[in-house]
């Protein structure tokens, strides 16, 4: 494990953060353009990340993986994915009730979900993250400290701002013995008050949502952070999001997975 390297090094990153964390408890969003300079590159943003978390007073529960398809790393100009830190208030369990008000600008994306049964390291293979989590199907509700973020954000922001985290729903875990190749192959439907608003695979994150949760447990690793058992990760979304509104919301998926649903007031 590489020492922490998320520790803030400038009054200006502690800055950032505590705007963010304002931006948080207020609703009122940051103007994107104020801030672009102050967060130059991904260590920075990071570090700047780190502090944001650490002034919710509240663990980290797990995280968000994003720009996990070839279309969304386009969008936001990166040959790589984010990740965020999501704290323990951000999970919520299938079927979910939210206000909308609770968010300030959120979309919806579907995803797969894992939980850590035991320590998950950087040397893992596919097969064996596979046989040491629970998965499950979830919706994400990205979410932004910034005013007119999607897709115009710098994505040394997004990063910044917890890589637009919101909320997650998730699903129970799935009973069924997956394999590897299993987890490439799930279609899901989404609907919001018995309408299709979209059709989305698991092979649209990196191939393979577990390419997903190898990539964040070696980023982390290289951060000289752990993933320890009950760490939860929503690893990427199968279609392209769109904007959250009140209604019932039905993720549906073809195998494996229980229906995920989120009612927004």
């Amino acid at each position: 494990m590489s020492e922490n390297t998320l520790t803030v090094q400038s009054a200006t990153e502690t800055k950032v953060a505590n705007a963010l964390h304002q931006a948080l408890t207020t609703q009122k969003p940051l103007k994107a353009s104020d801030w672009e300079a102050s967060v130059p590159d991904f260590d920075t943003a990071y570090r700047v990340q780190h502090a944001f978390t650490e002034l919710k007073k509240e663990p980290v529960a797990g995280y968000k993986v994003s720009l996990t398809s070839e279309e969304t790393q386009k969008m936001f100009d990166s040959d790589s994915p984010f990740y965020g830190a999501e704290t323990k208030s951000a999970w919520l369990s299938s079927p979910a009730q939210l206000p909308l008000s609770d968010l300030m600008d959120p979309l919806l994306e579907v995803e797969m979900v894992f939980t850590a049964k035991e320590a998950l390291l950087p040397s893992d293979t596919l097969e064996q993250l596979l046989a040491k989590v629970g998965v499950a199907a979830g919706v994400e509700l990205p979410d932004s400290r910034f005013s007119d973020w999607f897709p115009a954000l710098s994505k040394y922001l997004v990063v910044a701002d917890g890589a637009v985290g919101g909320r997650v729903v998730y699903g129970a875990d799935t009973t069924e013995k997956v394999t590897v190749a299993d987890l490439a192959t799930v279609d899901c439907t989404l609907t919001l008050d018995g309408k299709e608003l979209g059709t989305g695979k698991s092979s649209e994150v990196l191939g393979n949502p577990l390419n997903s949760l190898k990539w964040l447990v070696s980023k982390l690793a290289e951060q000289g952070v752990a993933y320890p058992a009950g760490t939860k990760v929503s690893s990427g979304t199968f279609l392209l999001p769109p904007h959250l509104q009140k209604g019932h919301y039905v993720a549906h998926f073809s195998k494996y997975f229980a229906d995920v649903e989120v009612e927004v007031k």
